[in-house]
């Protein structure tokens, strides 16, 4: 009986599909899938199923447009009764609160929520944690559990579960030299890669970072990934009015991220606010890439300073800038740190490790 499959809906409330936290969802349902589980997926019309389809997973769409949406509700919750659902994983606020919606209206699946952020939730906000209508949140880091037992969430019902890296897609193996081809970077470039591009992601700093790194170290250029095209034209107009235009280059999402990252010399990320722990870290680390992040929230989870990558203050572009010189300077330690990086996401952040406690956390949920 311990065994048997359950039927799990997934409820994302956005139609992204490129972003780290819609890219977990959709692993996460494959990994259920791939154990027995039967694994419906649902988003707001615009996401494109095949994106999320694999044997097992199935994809329906729900208008999951606003969170206090009576009529949502009751859409959610019929599907529910229909698919005799047995447990709900919440992503985002929105989903979180119209699955507590629906269970007022019918059925009430075990409901577990999923904590990805390190702002601090308002007063209003937590009662969508304190509630006795959740179950279970998974923290994706010790450093937001913390955070939720301090506004009054009980310990006992978080489960600290990591965001996974599938270590067979990023490895060490990949060859970055014909994506560096494809963007125009030479052989002796000294790549500096920044994923994302939100304000809090910390761009400007790396910006600020670069102009220190260029004055010592022509060869060296950054390049970020994941810009939509505002974001494109306004980090471009800034890296000309700091002189290093042409060591600067911005692109939009891309499918093939690990061949990017093998693109890269170094993989930094200078995040202020709001995240737990950057995935482009891990997958970094993953495929065998020197690191340097901001000493923030979960981030020392992973990244051990001097061991498995480098930690910086949060905004200050000259710590930043002391780090890429540091890796720069000494390619034998910046492959050393990469290699037991690689081992510390082996170990502890892959997928496979997710999907396991993600298993047990839903069947102690339903026994």
């Amino acid at each position: 009986m311990s065994d048997r499959p359950l039927r799990v809906l997934q409820l994302y409330p956005k139609n992204d599909y490129f972003t780290g936290a819609a890219i977990q969802v959709r692993e996460l349902a494959r990994g259920l899938a791939a154990r027995g589980h039967v694994v419906t997926v649902a988003t707001p019309p615009g996401v494109h199923g095949a994106r999320l389809a694999t044997p097992g997973v199935d994809h329906v769409t729900l208008p999951l447009g606003r969170a206090w949406d009576p009529r949502a509700a009751w859409r959610l919750r019929r599907f529910v009764r229909a698919r005799g659902i047995e447990v709900i994983h919440a992503h985002k606020g929105r989903a979180r609160t119209l699955a507590i919606l629906a269970g007022l209206l019918g059925p009430r699946p075990r409901l577990v929520l999923n904590r990805g952020v390190s702002f601090v939730p308002g007063r209003l906000n937590r009662l969508g944690y304190t509630t006795s209508r959740v179950d279970a949140i998974v923290a994706v880091c010790r450093s937001i559990k913390d955070d939720l037992v301090a506004v009054g969430v009980r310990a006992d019902k978080i489960a600290v579960i990591y965001s996974g890296t599938d270590v067979r897609r990023f490895h060490p193996g990949l060859d970055g030299a014909p994506v560096r081809r494809e963007l125009g970077f030479a052989p002796d470039h000294f790549v500096v890669l920044q994923v994302g591009v939100r304000s809090w992601r910390g761009w400007s700093d790396v910006l600020a970072a670069m102009r220190r790194v260029a004055a010592d170290v022509p060869e060296a250029r950054l390049l970020f990934l994941g810009a939509p095209p505002p974001a494109i034209a306004h980090l471009s107009d800034r890296a000309r009015e700091l002189g290093i235009g042409d060591r600067v280059l911005a692109i939009g999402p891309r499918e093939d991220v690990p061949d990017v990252m093998a693109a890269a010399d170094v993989v930094v990320d200078a995040s202020w606010a709001g995240l737990g722990i950057t995935g482009s870290i891990r997958e970094a680390l993953a495929c065998g890439r020197a690191v340097i992040a901001t000493r923030l929230a979960g981030m020392p989870e992973l990244v051990a300073d001097g061991e498995t990558g480098l930690l910086v203050p949060p905004r200050d572009p000259d710590a930043m800038a002391a780090a890429i010189l540091r890796l720069h300077a000494d390619p034998t330690w910046r492959r050393a740190l990469a290699r037991a990086g690689r081992k510390r996401v082996e170990a502890e952040f892959s997928l496979d490790a997710k999907i396991e406690a993600t298993d047990r956390l839903y069947r102690r949920l339903v026994r």
